[in-house]
């Protein structure tokens, strides 16, 4: 391959995980706005318990909304842990770039 090839392969290819990048950040700021919505809703319920006394719908929803906040944590770690990877591969084609004089 020559050398133009490889640094367009090389262009090609980080062009690639950036965009990828970018579809994990946005599937990030869902989850964020997932979570957010889900505390409201877990403050909601805490009010509700504290002004009305505990009752076995609001126990029930309450640890729904936990369990739904743990998962949608999970969930989001799991992303932020694809982003740092792909960015490390972002960073590696950038070193074959420069390594390469393109």
């Amino acid at each position: 391959m020559n050398a133009r090839a490889e640094r367009d392969a090389l262009l090609a290819r980080r062009l690639k995980l950036v965009a990828e990048v970018s579809g994990l950040t946005a599937e990030m700021q869902k989850h964020n706005q997932i979570l957010a919505g889900l505390e409201m809703d877990l403050l909601r319920i805490e009010l509700e318990i504290g002004r009305n006394g505990s009752s076995e719908q609001l126990v029930r929803d309450l640890h729904e909304a936990e369990q739904a906040v743990e998962a949608t944590m999970v969930k989001r770690a799991d992303c932020e842990e694809r982003i740092e990877a792909v960015e490390k591969q972002v960073e590696a084609v950038d070193r074959e770039i420069a390594a390469s004089g393109a």
